[in-house]
């Protein structure tokens, strides 16, 4: 036992001569002392704690446990990757993974697929929507996350995996896939959008490594197509790589102009990017589109050209973040992706948000003090403010969708009766000409009238916070009856909504149906033409309002 013991403890202080030694290259002088007595500390009590805890201990666990709660005190951002991980580290990088190429989703104990992608081996095994994943490779995952799921399907492109999959109505079949290198495009769509206005439209889903040029192809094809004009979407796209934003800014800008600068701590993050190389077109007319969800790399193409009064935004404020990452190698083939700056954009501001430093009395993050917002200046002088994320010049506000879509959704009935509809109707008019017609409506309302599904509206949830305050100030008895009559004129009828809000049910059926045929380029075909952020971009590029904005003369 004794021998034992002291086997552990000279492992323990091996790891920490070798935890101690890292410390050198990376910590700061002044730090050097409270960061090795910490790391000291910190390895005697996890020796400790294992050797001597009363249960048996999990020292991966428990390590795992530790690391993610001291990186939660800092940003979500900074994040642990181990070495199990690195599959989704690459797909969030480069968008590529080994697999078959097709989303899953949980329904219930089931998985099923969700949406294969254009293309690869679900697709081309002929996997739909809707059908249920029994077993991968002899596994039953009945049970099953998806998760687990998913790194069942993922492998080593070239490699093989068998699925037995079952499709409503019909018996269990037996595929065997061949895993390729799936590469999410960059660039899901683009294409004219507005003939008479010669309108080019392109989606940018996010910045990998491919962006950059995904999107200089994308605007070499709708130039050749005739586009004169033309709307970048970066509608929830969550960021990427900094230096690809740097290139699809260069796409529009001339050489040796500023797109962004990082500050850090450390003088090694201080830097300034500017563009490298001649502009593919300095002055075709651009509309960015984006909302709350734009974020990072987004941020950073869609300020920069607000700042240089190169494009107009349009759409809602965007999400505010404004800190860069890097990723350091550890041990074990696992990284750390560490927030090491703030960036900087053209006018000099910070579009970061949230303060991850200060923190409110239940721990959360606050907002950047609203005391503290300074105004800049573009270019031609227009005001643009820091700490709040990038501002459109021209906003939409979308209505509220109804909240028995919602309920629709969260019950898998639209998900459900598109696949339905697929199984039943072997093919659809295009994309841009498919409508919901009378007849499928009707069939779609017996159909979900059959399901069960709950939403609530915020009338419902007011009133049973007026039913809690009344109960406090013993009021409730009183009003019970005018209370009672008046939930029950509140309470959601199912049937009636399915009428009321027949325009935004019918909207979001339709992409669902036509995603069963044409998959996510239909989708995109079938939402240009309904869009209000689109048609308000058109409007913003057709009318003049472009160049007013720009000049500081046309008003938001």
């Amino acid at each position: 036992m004794l021998r034992s013991l002291r086997n552990t403890w000279k492992t323990w202080a091996f790891v920490g001569v070798i935890a101690a030694s890292g410390v050198v290259t990376l910590a700061a002088k002044d730090n050097f002392f409270e960061i090795s007595k910490n790391l000291e500390i910190f390895n005697e009590l996890f020796k400790e704690l294992n050797i001597y805890y009363v249960d048996d201990t999990s020292p991966g666990e428990l390590m795992t446990t530790a690391i993610d709660a001291m990186l939660e005190s800092l940003d979500p951002y900074t994040q642990y990757i181990a070495e199990s991980d690195m599959e989704d580290y690459r797909f969030q990088t480069t968008g590529q993974y080994g697999g078959i190429g097709a989303l899953i989703r949980k329904k219930g104990d089931h998985v099923v697929v969700s949406e294969p992608y254009e293309g690869y081996p679900a697709m081309k095994a002929g996997l739909w929507a809707g059908d249920e994943i029994l077993e991968v490779d002899g596994r039953k995952v009945k049970g099953m996350d998806t998760d687990e799921v998913s790194k069942l399907l993922k492998g080593q492109s070239g490699t093989s995996v068998k699925l037995v999959t079952q499709r409503e109505g019909q018996a269990p079949l037996t595929h065997t896939l061949t895993r390729e290198e799936i590469k999410i495009p960059d660039v899901p769509y683009k294409g004219i959008i507005d003939e008479a206005e010669q309108v080019g439209y392109l989606k940018l889903n996010s910045f990998t490594q491919t962006a950059g040029q995904e999107v200089r192809t994308a605007v070499k094809e709708l130039k050749e197509k005739g586009a004169k004009k033309i709307i970048l979407d970066l509608r929830g796209n969550g960021g990427g790589l900094l230096r690809e934003a740097v290139n699809i800014v260069n796409l529009f800008v001339p050489r040796n102009e500023l797109v962004v600068e990082t500050k850090g701590r450390i003088a090694e993050w201080d830097k300034a990017y500017k563009t490298l190389g001649e502009p593919m077109d300095a002055e075709i007319p651009i509309v960015v589109v984006v909302d709350e969800h734009s974020a990072s790399a987004s941020e950073i193409v869609s300020g920069a050209l607000q700042d240089l009064d190169r494009a107009v935004i349009v759409g809602e404020r965007t999400y505010g973040k404004g800190l860069v990452q890097q990723t350091r190698d550890l041990y074990y083939n696992a990284k750390l992706k560490v927030t090491v700056a703030k960036y900087y954009i053209p006018s000099g501001r910070c579009i970061q948000k949230i303060d991850y430093a200060h923190r409110d009395s239940v721990g959360k993050a606050v907002e950047v003090d609203e005391r503290t917002i300074a105004q800049f200046k573009t270019r031609n002088g227009r005001p643009v403010t820091d700490g709040r994320g990038i501002l459109p010049d021209v906003e939409v506000v979308e209505p509220e969708m109804p909240k028995v879509v919602g309920g629709l959704y969260a019950a898998d009935v639209i998900f459900d009766y598109a696949n339905k509809f697929r199984r039943e109707h072997e093919s659809i008019p295009p994309a841009k000409q498919f409508v919901i017609t009378e007849e499928i409506y009707q069939d779609f309302m017996r159909f979900a009238k059959e399901r069960s599904f709950d939403y609530d509206t915020e009338s419902v949830a007011k009133l049973n916070e007026l039913v809690e305050v009344a109960r406090r100030e013993r009021y409730y008895e009183h009003a019970k009856g005018a209370i009672d009559a008046l939930k029950v004129e509140l309470t959601p009828d199912r049937k009636e909504d399915l009428r009321l809000f027949r325009a935004d049910i019918e909207r979001v059926l339709r992409y669902e149906i036509v995603t069963r045929y044409y998959h996510q380029t239909g989708r995109m075909e079938a939402a240009v033409g309904t869009d209000p952020y689109l048609l308000k971009a058109i409007e913003t590029l057709s009318t003049g309002t472009w160049a007013g904005i720009l000049k500081g003369t046309a008003k938001n």
